[in-house]
């Protein structure tokens, strides 16, 4: 998690330091002109701060999600942009200020006691406040980039309590830190970091839309470099730079760094060098001031000014995100599917959705003209409630309620005004897979006369004792059957037999049992005789003819199809990436090149329905098999593959990241293809 921390821990020190620095300085000057009884006055512009950072923080959360996908990349892209300026600014402001701040903060509040309470509540909230809106923002943008992760928040954290300590030590004078060098250390720390956030938020406008070039790569490492490796995990969190950045990226990152680097370090050069940069606290007394009288209670204006920002910062996330019209609960069931159920507003909406039967239901809020799916809930139990979270815009909607044992049962429609906009699902129906599974049966149907041809003639060649020629035959035969993939669940015992590995068997490669090719594998690479193997291969034979034979009469459930696109590479990582099936041939990439070859027969037949349902994924996936398909390539040399164990360590995180990433981008299709039941 350092990795996503580091950048925000970074911030929340100096940010902190420089906060804590103004604000010990205040205190300090108060305290020795005996105007202890005004420090009150500073910690209410300290809160008032605060709470206003903190309400921003949470106003730029709550509104970014209520946006729609391309409208979030946008929206954080242009604020990414805007805390690389300011973060900009503040690098190069604390870096001529750092000696002179103390004085600075001295004059101002020498001039706020004369003023009255409301302009030094004023000052310090103004000195505080800056700090507090540039670290909510650089931490909004970076927490974003790190997703899920904590890091971000853990890092500030930490920063802001070390920063405390710091200032609470400058204060009682049992510290001494050269602030000039700290903060030209850290500066040019934050400009490299800077310009990663600068590169991050010039693709999520990209991406959001704003901006042209979301395709031109500069740089694509994404199948030669391991994104979870740590220095690649490192890198992308310290400094935003990924494996794969466009053009507009690299040149943003590089010429900021080409413009602003050289602009700090000139400047530091030019900075006359001091004893010590530590702002000297200050020590002369000042003539005690008369404590203005107080007519309204000390209460009064520390609640208004921590109130006021979160009061209004509630309101922009209410409006900015509404609950759902009326708070409404939809009933799910057959006798009462979708009753309570009003026109909502246009936006992201959150729906209660109860179930009032006395049967476990599926609920889907659809299209009714087309019955595309814009969010669903499987297995809600009766007398149980779920959210069910969809962007609505202008169109008609329905629920359709499918309890287990029943009908499907649609309510009645509603319209909602507006532009049309919110991305659907459009449904699949056992109808609409029986063309690809009959194609996908015909292929799997030649494949297995091939395997049988292949089987005896390993068998021959295992009876007349040509073992050489065997191990040949073996990785021919095995190859084809490895492509057949998306049909093992319908082979039934047959896999068990043809491809059984020996887990779990009491006798492990010696049980009676551990039968089929990886047997064969092992007795071929382990030196035992044809008369050995020669039962084996028989058996081998025999059980590709019996399942060739049961093949046609055997369930073959269309729903598999979408399943097996994403659970083939998922096995192929699992088993053949990691060497675990290996029984001694070495060939666990050429069965993840079948494994490729079998999943690419298998996004053909499937083709025509993902095009029409998600125009952008089959691209994507074509590149990410190219990638992979080059890979393996290039480990296969003169005939022969190059063990998984004796992959070198580049070029197997080549691999595993490339497959990796193949199998996340394939993710989407068992939802983009599952079927549905529509009436």
């Amino acid at each position: 998690m350092w990795d996503d921390a580091f950048p925000s821990f970074l911030i929340g020190l100096r940010e902190g330091l420089e906060a804590g620095l103004i604000v010990s300085v205040l205190v300090a000057t108060l305290v020795r002109a005996d105007a202890k009884s005004r420090l009150p006055q500073v910690w209410t512009g300290v809160l008032a701060a605060i709470a206003l950072s903190m309400s921003f923080g949470a106003v730029l959360t709550f509104t970014a999600a209520s946006l729609s996908t391309a409208v979030q990349e946008a929206f954080g892209g242009a604020l990414s942009l805007v805390a690389v300026a300011f973060v900009t600014a503040m690098v190069f402001w604390i870096r001529r200020s750092a000696r002179s701040l103390a004085g600075e903060i001295k004059e101002k509040v020498t001039e706020a006691l004369t003023m009255g309470a409301g302009v030094l509540v004023l000052t310090s909230f103004l000195a505080v406040g800056r700090e507090g809106l540039e670290t909510a923002l650089f931490l909004w943008t970076t927490a974003r980039a790190a997703d899920e992760s904590a890091g971000p928040l853990t890092g500030a954290g930490i920063g802001l309590v070390l920063a405390a300590v710091l200032c609470w030590g400058l204060y009682r004078r049992v510290l001494s830190i050269n602030l000039t060098r700290f903060f030209t250390a850290t500066g040019a720390v934050l400009i490299v970091i800077a310009a990663g956030v600068l590169g991050y938020g010039l693709r999520d406008l990209q991406e959001g839309g704003v901006l042209p070039g979301g395709t031109a790569y500069a740089v694509d490492l994404s199948g030669s470099v391991d994104a979870g490796s740590w220095y690649s995990t490192l890198l992308q969190g310290v400094f935003n730079l990924t494996p794969t950045m466009t053009w507009l990226q690299v040149v943003g990152y590089v010429g900021y760094l080409g413009v602003v680097m050289p602009l700090f370090v000139r400047g530091v050069r030019g900075v006359a060098p001091v004893a010590s940069a530590t702002p000297a606290l200050p020590v002369q007394g000042t003539p005690p001031l008369p404590t203005p009288t107080r007519p309204h209670p000390a209460w009064l204006i520390p609640v208004a000014v921590v109130a006021v920002p979160v009061v209004l910062a509630g309101l922009v996330v209410v409006l900015a995100h509404p609950e759902p019209a009326g708070g409404e609960t939809v009933a799910v069931s057959a006798k009462d599917c979708g009753q309570g159920f009003t026109a909502p507003e246009p936006g992201r909406q959150t729906f209660q959705m109860r179930n009032t039967g006395d049967q476990t239901s599926e609920v889907y809020l659809i299209d009714p003209a087309t019955n595309a799916v814009y969010g669903e809930i499987e297995g809600l139990a009766p007398g149980t409630t779920r959210d069910l979270v969809a962007t609505v815009a202008g169109g008609t909607y329905a629920w359709r309620c499918v309890p287990s044992d029943g009908k499907a049962v649609t309510s009645k429609a509603v319209r909602v005004g507006g532009a049309v906009g919110a991305g659907a699902v459009l449904p699949v129906s056992e109808q609409d897979l029986a063309g690809p599974l009959r194609a996908y049966k015909a292929y799997v149907n030649r494949g297995l006369a091939t395997l049988v041809t292949q089987t005896r003639k390993l068998g021959d060649d295992v009876r007349a004792g040509h073992l050489g020629a065997a191990r040949a035959d073996w990785l021919t035969a095995h190859r084809t059957y490895a492509s057949l993939g998306a049909a093992y669940g319908t082979f039934e015992d047959f896999d068990q037999k043809i491809n059984g590995r020996p887990d779990g068997l009491p006798g492990g490669v010696h049980d009676k049992r551990f039968t089929g090719f990886q047997r064969i594998e092992y007795g071929l690479w382990h030196g035992q005789s044809a008369g050995e193997l020669e039962g084996l291969a028989r058996q081998l034979t025999d059980d590709t003819a019996g399942l060739r034979k049961a093949f046609p009469r055997q369930d073959f459930d269309a729903s598999d199809l979408p399943l097996r696109a994403h659970e083939i590479l998922e096995n192929t990582l699992q088993f053949e990436l990691t060497g675990d099936t290996d029984q001694g041939s070495g060939t666990g990439l050429a069965t993840a090149d079948a494994n490729l070859s079998g999943t690419r027969e298998l996004l053909t037949v499937l083709r025509p329905l993902l095009t029409t349902r998600a125009p952008r994924l089959l691209p994507t996936v074509d590149e990410d098999i190219a990638r992979l398909q080059a890979l393996l390539d290039a480990e296969h040399r003169d005939g022969r593959w190059t063990p998984v164990d004796r992959l070198g360590r580049t070029a197997k995180a080549r691999i595993v990241g490339a497959a990796g990433q193949l199998l996340e981008d394939l993710s989407p299709v068992p939802d983009l293809l599952e079927v549905r039941k529509s009436a």
